[in-house]
Formats: structure tokens, C-alpha cells, sequence
């Protein structure tokens, strides 16, 4: 195998997506001549997609920023890195002294979540800058899963994920693994791990379109957008009705049985068929098909989180596996073992035990609640625009790009240019980075290791594996992004960037971190030379399940173990772990939280709502990862992806054929988009992708901009929201289809 930097074979974990794929890399005259999936990873087998393969064309990138930039009488200059850190402290530094810490936050991408640097340093800059309020994406996609499970199991990282490898009755709802590769669940070829359910079992697609997914699975039920709650409360209903809950081996961990029971008394199937759209006698026999077959689990997504209903639909998940008997056993629902633990899982202060003790703080502008320390992404726009204490002056942006990812981010468009300072860490000149004063640039992923984070909370099986960078970096003393985020964090509490210690904090958030594991950080840091991120590494996996523990487990594991087995280890599938797991002060699960009981209500008041003559539902493509990807040429061809999917009858309704330009209105605003009419989605339901919008002035994405596409987050209304979590309602949005006159 090459080595750093040579020509030859490499070996590389893929970090664009939750399938953690083993890639062989052929570099040629220092350039990337193909990228194949590895066979030998212990992981996943040779599988690969087309963002994987694509790898190559991310690092040759001619638009990918690769000196740091400031702006200068709103003109780009490249300068060194020493003038742009004193570029960052000159924006900075007067506006914390004049408004104060409180007038700056930050906004970190979900690129952070397969980042080497960025995944294991986020951390410091939220917990050691100072910074009291940070914005993420994190509520616009899984916030719903982080409540449900803190509230149930104590942890608010503490999900459970489906043992697909296992089951043989795969319910799906409101995922699409065919295009996300696994979402809050991390298995090599989900695809073709379903095609071996079906063959020997079942899989059932609960969803409003017929995805590919759909298409390849035993059955597709059409549901209405944001109903996905009541029909499992008419699932749940129907197991107490029919006396078919099995809680089994886990009877003795589970807390407050009877209160559901009471709770489902009135969800009747008949109660809800109506506005699901799927018929009584449908919902009955899936309660008996669950309960009925030995190993079976339901599975819910990103489409049940992001909807009006998120937090009752994820917390409802979980509870139909628990009642079915399909908890904490193979083939069901259980909890994944990190090889390696996260910074990212630890407990919040304050919120220990599952606390509901939410809305500590309100925002300023529209009093939105804190939920589990994040408040909607939606609020900082307004955060920003609205003036008086405590107006937001100073923004920090760590691989994000809000503008197209976040609701109504047009809105965010319009006021970044009246902050006082905005410095961005990314590797593009994007929709949202263009305003920034800064820009530091990280490394491109093939210039750093890899070994996921995060992501290992949700794999199917206990796996490792490191990767060696393929190629060095342009500039060889150049800081990487886990030193840049330290050395702001030092500016935000008073310290030039330029003359931050770095070691110094580098060696305060280890010592931080081997304290939870109730090791004395200064003794631990004697066996090592170098701080950053492969000694947290080797920290996090030398304490994790596996691990040595620094020489009590002789044969555990270790980073230099770990770097000996280039293919991987894989320490096998899960195994069952309630009660130790479990966050709770009694160890229990708590199946019917109070602060989820009391959103049934608002639940109750949907049935009786009169349907919407369209609502709109978003989707996601293989060759696409959220807005990241559309600079890639060979992901780019094909098709016009950013189209209005709208099925056949509404279509005839409205007078338009596949082709023709409509405008979509909301109580948001208003897009123009290209109609495709298929019969693969239920009808009074249309369809956009998520992360297009390219072409503003002043980016420098070339390719994206030659199909810039429509956001279809102008759609949405930033007071649409999950209220329990906060989580904003992408799915479901109530829309009008008129035909754009020529």
C-alpha cells in the first residue's frame, strides 16, 4: 500500500454519508486516477456509490478554497494564514468588547458529523468559547430522535437503530435508503441488505411517494404527509386492544405501560383511517404482522422527524418496537456499540435523567423555547435583523451553509450583510460563505485520516477503521481545522487568534474528556508526543467497549492496533444492552414521557383539520448529499433533478404536463420549478429536493451554477415547527400549483 503522498494503492474510508464505505484509491502522478470499493474491508465488502467515487473530483476541485481569503473593500484576497487569524481578531475582538460574547454565535454544518478535525473540535468551540447560543441543522432533521430518546432512555445520542442484517419484517417510514445510503443508521448496501429481507420475509414502505425504495419492497402504503403519528398511536391502540403486547425479557425495564394503555385508549384505527389514508383493516393486521413475526422492527426517519408530529412519531417508533417485543433483541430495534466513544453522547448539564426541564432560555425575537440547548435554525435570521440587546453582531460558520439548507433562507440571504463581522471555515465560496469577512479553508478530506465519530452510534455492527491520508497538504505547516477552531475559540474569550496557546486548550478539552472516563488527563497525555485529534482517537477508543484502558485490558484495542488492520475491525453485531445502556436514575425506559403525552392533543385536533388541496414533501437523490455535492461534475449529469414531482391526477387538475415551469406558493413565499408528473406519489401531494439554489453573485461553484435549481426552503415557513422539539416542519407544508404564464 502507498504510503502519504506517493503514487499507488490507498486505502480510505468514504466520509460523505452514514455508509462509512471502504474505498481503494489508485493515485497517479499525485492525482486520483479511480476510486473502486474495497473488497477486503471487514465493513462493507466492495460496496461503493457514486459519491464515493466521486471523491477525487471533491479534492481537484479547481473552486475548492484552498488559501485563506479576506475581504477587502468587498474584493476576495488570498493572504498567509498569520494575516487571516489577524484579520479574524480585528472583525471579532471589537465587537465582543463593545456588545459582548453574547452578541456572537456560531453555526456548524452537519459536515461535522464525518469530519476527522471538525467532528472531534466542535466541541471545543461550543463549550469553551463562550458562545451561550449556537444554531445547527441539527433542527431541521433529527431533534424530534434527540428528545424521544433523552426523554425515554436518559440519552439524548442514545438511539436506538434497526438490526436490518437480522430481521425479516422491515417497516420502513419516511426513509429512503436508496438514495441516503442509511440515515441515523449506518449499514454497508442498506439496498441490498433489503433485497435479502424481501427474499426471505417482508418489507413494508410507509411514505406519501413511491421512492425507490418503495419500489423495490414487498409493499408501498401511500400516507398522508404528518399523519405518521396517528397511525401509530392506531398501531399502538390496536396491540392494546387485541392483547398482543409482548414486552418479554424487558417487562422488568419498562415504565409506564399503563399510562399509555390509557393514553391509546381513544386512537382507534377507525379514528384515524380517514386522515392517514390507509384503511382500518390495514393498520390492524400490521399490529398482528409485527407481533405475529418473530424478528421484526420499524424503522422511521428523517421524513417523521422533519413534519409537524416529529417528536410523537419518533417517540411512537420506538414504542411500537418496544410493544411488539422487537426491543433490545437481534433482528429488532437495538442500541448500536461505538468502537469508539463520542464527545458529541455526553450529558447535558442540567438535563441529566431525562429531565423535560426545556425552555430555560427564550429567544429574543420570537420567544421560541430552547430545546435540549438548540432553538429552531429558523430564529437566526431574525436574530440578526431585529436590533436591541442582545442582537446577534458576529457570526461564525464551520462548514454549513444555511442560506439553502435552513427555512426560509432567502431570509438569512438578506440580512448576513448587516453583521458587523462573519468569519466562515470552509472549503467553498458558497451561498452562505460569500458574505463572510474570512474564510479559512480546511484540508480537503483525502489530506487528512479518517476514522468516524459519531456515525458509530448508529452502525449495525462494532467497527473501526482508520484511514491514512491519501495525499499531504499544499501548504505542509499550514494549521489544520482542529487547530483553526481552537484558535477560535481562544479569540472569543479574549486572546488574539494570532497568540492563542493551542496546545494549551488542546490539552484542557483532552484532559476534559479522560476526566469523564474518570482518568486523570495529565497522567494520559504522558503517552503521547503530539496533541489534535488521533490522540483523541486513541483516547476514545482505548476506554471505549473494546479498548486496552491504557494496559488493564492487555489485549484490547488501540490506535496502533487499529492502524496495523488497514481493512478494519469489526468487533461484530449488536448485542442486547438494557438496562446498562440506559440513562435513566432507575434504569428504566420511560415509555410514556409526560412532556410527549401532552402534545396528543394538538395531535387529536389534526384529524379534524380539513385537508389541504396540495401539500408539499421533500426528497433526496442518490448523487446528492444536502447542498455539498452539486459542484461535482460527474454527480451533476443526468436528468434535471430539481423538479416538482406531482402525481398524474393533480396535474390534469391544474392543466400542466411534465415540463412545463409552475409556481409553488406557500405562506412562505413563492419558487418557480419544472413540473415532472409521475404516478409514483400519492395524489394531493407534490415533491422538491432539498439543497439547490446556486447561482447568487459572488459564488464560486461553477458547476452548481450552471444548474442552479430553485430553494425549496423559501417554502417554508420558519414558524412551522415540531413544538415539542422545535424541529422545523419541511414535510407537510400546505402549498398552491399555478400554472407560470409565458
Amino acid at each position: 500500500m502507498a504510503g502519504v503522498g506517493e503514487d499507488g494503492r490507498h486505502l480510505y474510508t468514504c466520509p460523505l454519508c452514514e455508509a462509512m464505505c471502504g474505498l481503494e484509491i489508485q493515485v497517479e502522478g499525485g492525482r486520483v486516477a479511480g476510486i473502486r470499493g474495497n473488497r477486503d474491508d471487514v465493513w462493507s465488502r466492495g460496496h461503493i456509490c457514486p459519491k464515493g467515487a466521486s471523491l477525487g473530483v471533491v479534492h481537484h476541485d479547481p473552486d475548492r478554497i484552498r488559501r485563506p481569503m479576506i475581504k477587502v473593500d468587498g474584493q476576495w484576497q488570498e493572504v498567509s494564514w498569520d494575516a487571516a487569524f489577524r484579520r479574524c481578531t480585528e472583525m471579532l475582538a471589537p465587537v465582543i468588547e463593545k456588545h459582548g460574547i453574547g452578541a456572537v454565535t456560531c453555526y456548524t454544518g452537519n459536515p461535522l458529523a464525518h469530519s476527522f478535525s471538525l467532528g472531534r473540535y466542535t466541541g471545543v468551540l461550543l463549550g469553551m468559547s463562550g458562545i451561550p447560543l449556537s444554531y445547527s441543522p441539527g433542527t431541521v432533521d433529527q431533534w424530534p430522535k434527540n428528545l424521544s430518546s433523552h426523554l425515554m432512555y436518559g440519552g439524548w445520542w442514545t438511539f436506538p437503530v434497526p438490526d436490518i442484517e437480522r430481521t425479516d419484517l422491515l417497516v420502513v417510514m419516511g426513509a429512503n435508503p436508496s438514495a441516503s445510503q442509511g440515515s441515523l443508521l449506518a449499514a454497508p448496501d442498506v439496498m441490498g441488505i433489503l433485497d435479502g429481507i424481501r427474499k426471505r420475509g417482508k418489507v413494508i414502505v410507509i411514505d406519501p411517494v413511491r421512492t425507490q425504495t418503495a419500489a423495490r419492497a414487498s409493499e408501498w402504503l401511500p400516507i398522508t404527509p404528518g399523519t405518521d403519528a396517528a397511525l401509530l398511536m392506531a398501531v399502538t391502540h390496536t396491540l392494546f386492544d387485541e392483547d398482543l403486547v409482548a414486552l418479554g425479557d424487558l417487562a422488568p425495564h419498562v415504565d409506564g405501560l399503563d399510562r399509555l394503555r390509557e393514553v391509546a385508549a381513544d386512537w382507534s384505527p377507525e379514528r384515524v383511517t380517514g386522515v392517514t389514508g390507509i384503511e382500518a383493516q390495514r393498520i390492524r393486521e400490521l399490529a398482528r404482522e409485527l407481533v405475529s413475526t418473530e424478528r421484526a422492527v420499524v424503522y422511521g426517519r428523517i421524513g417523521t422527524c422533519n413534519q409537524e408530529f416529529g417528536s410523537l412519531a419518533s417517540w411512537l417508533v420506538d414504542v411500537v418496537n418496544i410493544l411488539t417485543g422487537h426491543f433490545d433483541k437481534p433482528g429488532g430495534s437495538m442500541f448500536p456499540r461505538a468502537t469508539a466513544w463520542s464527545v458529541t453522547v455526553q450529558p447535558i448539564p442540567g438535563l441529566e435523567d431525562g429531565a423535560a426541564e426545556f425552555g430555560r432560555f427564550r429567544t429574543r425575537v420570537r420567544g421560541a423555547k430552547e430545546v435540549l440547548g438548540q432553538v429552531p435554525v429558523s430564529c437566526l435570521a431574525e436574530e440578526i435583523a431585529t436590533p436591541g440587546e442582545g442582537q446577534i453582531k458576529a457570526l461564525i460558520t464551520v462548514a454549513g451553509n444555511p442560506v439553502l439548507s435552513t427555512p426560509a433562507g432567502h431570509k438569512l440571504d438578506e440580512v448576513l450583510p448587516q453583521l458587523d463581522a462573519m468569519i466562515s471555515v470552509d472549503l467553498w465560496m458558497n451561498e452562505t460563505t460569500r458574505h463572510a469577512d474570512v474564510i479559512l479553508p480546511g484540508l480537503s478530506p483525502l489530506e487528512q485520516p479518517h476514522h468516524d465519530d459519531l456515525i458509530l452510534n448508529f452502525a449495525v455492527n462494532s467497527i473501526a477503521n482508520y484511514s491514512a491520508p491519501v495525499f499531504e497538504p499544499d501548504e505542509p505547516d499550514r494549521p489544520h481545522e482542529w487547530e483553526i477552531l481552537v484558535r477560535l475559540t481562544g479569540l472569543c474569550t479574549g486572546v488574539p487568534a494570532e497568540d492563542v496557546d493551542v496546545a494549551a486548550i488542546d490539552d484542557g478539552f483532552f484532559d476534559y474528556m479522560a476526566f469523564t472516563q474518570g482518568l486523570d488527563g495529565a497522567e494520559i497525555r504522558k503517552h503521547y508526543t503530539h496533541g489534535g485529534p488521533e490522540r483523541i482517537l486513541d483516547l476514545t477508543l482505548r476506554t471505549g467497549p473494546f479498548g486496552d484502558r491504557y494496559g488493564e485490558n492487555p489485549d484490547g484495542l488501540t490506535l496502533e492496533r487499529l492502524k496495523a488492520q488497514p481493512n478494519g475491525i469489526n468487533f461484530g453485531p449488536m448485542v442486547p444492552q438494557v438496562p446498562d445502556v440506559l440513562g435513566t436514575a432507575d434504569k428504566k425506559i420511560r415509555l410514556a414521557p409526560q412532556y410527549l403525552l401532552d402534545d396528543l392533543p394538538r395531535l387529536a385536533q389534526r384529524l379534524d383539520r380539513a385537508p389541504d388541496e396540495l401539500v408539499l414533501v421533500s426528497r433526496r437523490h442518490l448523487r446528492s448529499n444536502n447542498s455539498w455535492l452539486h459542484n461535482v461534475g460527474p454527480l451533476m449529469k443526468g436528468k434535471d433533478r430539481c423538479t416538482l414531482l406531482m402525481h398524474t391526477d393533480d396535474a390534469v387538475k391544474h392543466g400542466v404536463v411534465t415540463g412545463d415551469v409552475v409556481t409553488v406558493t406557500s405562506e412562505g413565499g413563492s419558487i418557480e420549478v419544472p413540473v415532472e408528473v409521475t404516478a409514483a406519489i400519492m395524489p394531493g401531494v407534490v415533491s422538491m429536493p432539498h439543497g439547490w439554489g446556486h447561482g447568487k453573485p459572488g459564488t464560486r461553484m461553477s458547476i452548481a451554477n450552471e444548474s442552479p435549481g430553485v430553494n425549496t426552503n423559501v417554502l417554508s415557513p420558519p414558524n412551522f415547527i415540531d413544538e415539542p422539539s422545535g424541529n422545523g416542519a419541511l414535510n407537510g407544508i400546505p402549498v398552491t400549483v399555478t400554472a407560470t404564464s409565458t
